[in-house]
């Protein structure tokens, strides 16, 4: 089975990820595969250069600073930049998730799954959440970024609500409740399908 795993920025996805991992479970980190990807595929480097110009790229790397300011506040520029992303991750999930067919399943983690409908080739999907208010704080912490920037993140992104919508399971990480237990849960009903 292909198990989706998304959240909010902040949610902490990638510590139930961590978990579901030292439980043997394999984890493709999409986020991290796409940035892989920009720096090192030829033919995605080059449709970003195409699409977004010389400034798109700094000593051969990703110029994230200047990319973030083209895309952030222009839903056309990022749609573009999705539309040369998205593809490739697919196609590089698609090889990556072959090696695994022993494995009851495997889980693709992805913080914009749904926005970018590769949710649709998941059996199964769980949902990281937790307050704003708390992802927010998260954000700024770990980021060093002000409130302003992870607000701009967090409106690109669908809301709680929506996604717990279309969610099969739902993990709540605000400190009520402890994460292994919620993953020892999912994991176990996941193994029993």
């Amino acid at each position: 089975m292909q198990i989706g795993v998304t959240g909010g920025i902040g949610s902490g996805k990638s510590l139930v990820c961590k978990i579901f991992n030292s439980m043997g479970i394999p984890i493709y980190e999409a986020d991290f595969r796409a940035k892989e990807l920009t720096n090192k595929d030829e033919v995605v480097k080059e449709k970003i250069l195409t699409t977004f110009g010389k400034k798109s790229f700094l000593n051969n790397r990703l110029n994230k600073v200047y990319l973030a300011q083209e895309v952030f506040n222009n839903t056309e520029k990022l749609k573009q930049l999705n539309a040369i992303i998205h593809p490739a991750v697919a196609d590089d999930y698609d090889i990556w998730q072959r090696q695994f067919k022993n494995y009851k399943y495997v889980i693709k983690e992805a913080a914009i799954l749904f926005e970018s409908g590769s949710f649709k080739t998941c059996d199964k999907v769980i949902l990281v959440d937790a307050p704003r208010n708390i992802r927010m704080k998260r954000v700024i912490q770990r980021d060093l970024v002000s409130e302003d920037e992870v607000e701009k993140r967090m409106n690109n992104q669908w809301s709680s609500e929506k996604k717990a919508e279309l969610s099969d399971f739902i993990i709540m990480n605000d400190g009520s409740k402890a994460l292994i237990p919620q993953v020892m849960d999912i994991h176990n009903k996941l193994m029993s399908i």
